[in-house]
């Protein structure tokens, strides 16, 4: 017997067959010691069966159910946990999801016959051993491989598609040979299955991936724990069901659970559920009350994870510490704004002290004490241009306390675009918390979506219509959240979704080679008399391929030295001195600069040097326009911050050809950004917009709310209480609406604006 190593297997052993006769001393000696091997052998669990009634009866010295059989281990904690084996689901191994065959993919189009392609994964008809195999199964059933697939039984199709138990015969006529042969027939599923395991390769699992589709688990239905962990109880909610709640849901249903406990069980919970309110107060004082402990962390926002890492130290109850937060304001709206600075200030008060690196304006208000660092960015910044109180820098005359006290404001549109009349309809849209929803996005037009954390903007955004999208015209493998239809997408001719995700996984890319000029940059340096003499080709000016550049660091300009148990350290390559390129690649210079000199210079130096090639010009000119004029060209991707990374990607999409008939669609772009940045980047939104593009932008910031032309707000909760459009319309009727969190920010920022103006 083999068994697969990787796997737990339920295994059942025979112990002893017997007739125990009434009274017989040496059958009940017998039966005892059976009894005691087997009962060792099965770790405290016998099945015994009865052959005359045909019944087989379930004995156990441990926790059993004795009419399903299913035996339970005492409890501990890794029984509950979906990382340990002894409480994983065993289908999904504790994930909650498997990777199923979507036959719908597999078989699209029902009308074509297995001849002219209608199995996509096999193609047309070839004269090969699978179409011979299909044939003959096809034969049994009285169809051939040219009856349209819609016409075949469903129990054919089972077979071809799940395999045959039987041995299949395929005629000597078809393989041309003096008998018949037999072979076994294990499916098309089967073998697309095999080709996305581990072993097989890359090229195969990818072709594989596009019959696939990721849903939930059969058995767990989702909720990651074997039966046994899901069959235990408290007040009717097992762990699975308390960990779907969110957060004030569930802080609520522990406030009363006492009464519902019997008096030993209240004892042994009184200090657990001390310690579990206790965090929970805590996630809700930072403002996620609208998440769910089973949210997977990939899902949530650097502002979400960084906050709950701030409640856990809230909860340590340290003090003497220097806490260091990177925009914890990430993600949150103004109405929660407030709970996160109470909650700083309350490290603060316990003796520790806080840092916070911030660009919102009401953070800034309410610290003690405020560095400004600049006056501009790059090789412009470096400076502290003040230091002191909120109240002090208010009577300043620097950039961002201009913005503070209200010198500069980022300028509301004196009118607002009404679009090309047509528009994008989303009906039942179900997704997460989503309510059935139905909106209309108006195309032409700068689009906010807004809400508190948690409303379901990303679920309706990012998560559906941006999915539908992408599969429409671009053949995305991701499928889209539960929705009814969608109308008017003719009207668009391609969907680019600008986010804040790194430009490269390595530091070798960087803006230079996202935008493609370095192409043009290299083709410049071919065309020189130089490069002509000694018959260099554009790849000799690249860093990634052999020949022109450094090879002791392969182009990397540095090279990694391992540790161990640090981390790496890198040290400029000794060879080239970090330009990455070797000695006669760098001889040759175009206005006195090398390939290295140039990938070195910052793009507002870039503009004035390329100011005569226009090719050049065009497309590092759009950077410098989006306010990355202080960036390098060649600065590696994995350095740029999330705002720098989406302001590249909308610089390379302006610098391409558009139709007019674009959407862009853009989670929280103003992450990381300066109120000067922010200004910059709303006028490169709205060059899109002028176009006659569509811009749908998710955002809390109200300097981008208060510039958009439609407004959808959702709410008016975050988590179960959300999932709802409360209104829609330009940011003057959502303020004077009245519903929601929102309409009432806005109101305030379009009245402080009309007064200050």
């Amino acid at each position: 017997m083999k068994l697969d190593r990787y796997k737990n297997h339920d295994i059942e052993v025979v112990i002893d067959k017997m007739v125990v006769e009434e009274n017989s001393t040496d059958d009940n000696k017998r039966l005892k010691q059976s009894i005691a091997t087997a009962m060792q052998q099965g770790d405290g669990l016998i099945m015994i069966y009865d052959a005359e009634n045909d019944e087989i009866k379930h004995y156990s010295k441990r926790l059993m159910d004795p009419v399903s059989g299913t035996s339970y281990k005492e409890p501990a904690p890794h029984n509950f946990s979906f990382n340990s084996p002894q409480g994983a689901c065993p289908r999904c191994k504790g994930l909650g999801y498997v990777n199923l065959i979507d036959i719908d993919k597999v078989i699209p189009d029902k009308s074509l016959s297995i001849y002219e392609g209608g199995i996509a994964p096999l193609g047309k008809y070839k004269n090969a051993m699978i179409f011979w195999q299909i044939e003959a199964i096809l034969e049994k059933y009285d169809f051939t491989l040219k009856t349209p697939i819609k016409k075949i039984t469903d129990d054919a199709i089972d077979e071809i598609l799940h395999g045959s138990d039987d041995r299949i015969k395929i005629k000597s006529s078809l393989i041309h040979t003096s008998s018949d042969y037999f072979t076994e027939y294990e499916g098309i599923v089967k073998y697309i299955q095999i080709m996305q395991e581990k072993d097989a390769s890359a090229t195969a699992q990818k072709w594989a991936d596009q019959f696939a589709k990721t849903d939930v688990c059969p058995e767990c239905k989702g909720a990651r724990l074997n039966k046994e962990a899901l069959s235990y109880k408290i007040y009717d909610k097992n762990i699975f069901e308390l960990s779907c709640m969110d957060i004030s849901e569930l802080h609520s249903w522990l406030a009363d659970i006492d009464v519902h406990l019997e008096n030993k069980q209240r004892m042994i919970a009184t200090e657990i559920l001390k310690e579990i309110r206790s965090r929970l107060t805590f996630l809700l004082d930072v403002g996620l009350d609208y998440l769910s402990l089973n949210r997977s962390s990939v899902s949530l926002s650097g502002g979400e994870s960084q906050r709950i890492r701030l409640a856990t130290q809230i909860g340590s109850q340290l003090v003497n510490v220097l806490y260091i937060l990177d925009e914890p304001s990430i993600g949150l709206h103004q109405r929660d704004n407030i709970r996160l600075i109470n909650s700083l200030k309350k490290l603060r008060d316990g003796g520790n002290s806080v840092i916070v690196v911030e660009h919102d304006k009401d953070m800034m208000l309410a610290a003690d004490y405020i560095v400004d660092m600049g006056p501009k960015a790059g090789r412009l910044g470096g400076e502290v241009v003040f230091q002191g109180t909120p109240e002090e820098m208010l009577k300043e005359d620097t950039l961002t306390s201009k913005y503070l006290n209200g010198k500069m404001q980022i300028a509301v549109p004196e009118k607002r675009r009404v679009g090309n009349g047509e528009l994008l309809t989303l009906k039942g849209v179900r997704g997460n918390n989503l309510k059935n929803v139905d909106v209309s996005f108006p195309l032409g037009e700068l689009i906010c979506v807004t809400g508190v954390s948690g409303s379901g903007k990303s679920t309706l955004v990012n998560d559906t219509l941006q999915p539908i999208l992408s599969q429409h015209f671009y053949r995305s493998l991701q499928d889209p959240l539960p929705y009814e239809s969608i109308e008017g997408i003719e009207f668009i001719d391609k969907v680019v979704n600008v986010d804040q995700s790194p430009l490269g996984r390595t530091p070798r890319s960087n803006p230079a080679t996202y935008t493609g000029v370095f192409s043009d940059i290299r083709n410049l340096f071919v065309a020189l008399p130089e490069a002509k003499i000694r018959g260099y080709k554009a790849g000799r000016f690249s860093f990634n391929i052999s020949g022109g550049r450094c090879e002791a660091c392969s182009g990397n300009g540095y090279k990694t030295i391992e540790m161990n148990f640090l981390p790496d350290v890198l040290v400029p390559c000794e060879v080239c001195h970090g330009k990455r390129y070797n000695r006669e690649t760098l001889e040759v210079r175009y206005k006195g600069k090398s390939i290295a000199d140039v990938l070195d210079m910052t793009i507002n130096i870039a503009v004035e040097f390329f100011e005569n090639v226009p090719q050049i010009l065009n497309k590092i000119k759009v950077l410098q326009e989006v306010g990355l004029g202080y960036i390098k060209l060649g600065q590696p991707s994995t350095t740029l911050s999330g705002g720098e990374s989406q302001r590249v990607k909308l610089a390379t999409e302006l610098s391409k050809r558009d139709t007019g008939k674009t959407v862009y669609i853009l989670d929280e772009p103003t992450t990381g950004l300066h109120f000067e940045d922010i200004r910059v980047l709303m006028n490169v939104l709205n060059k899109l917009v002028d176009k006659g593009n569509t811009v749908i932008v998710i955002e809390h910031n109200l300097d981008v709310i208060k510039m958009a032309d439609h407004v959808i707000d959702m709410g008016p909760e975050g988590g179960r209480g959300g999932g709802k459009i409360l209104v829609i319309g330009t940011p003057e009727e959502v303020a004077k609406s009245g519903k929601g969190y929102t309409s009432k920010f806005i109101k305030e920022e379009l009245e402080y604006y009309n007064n200050i103006k």
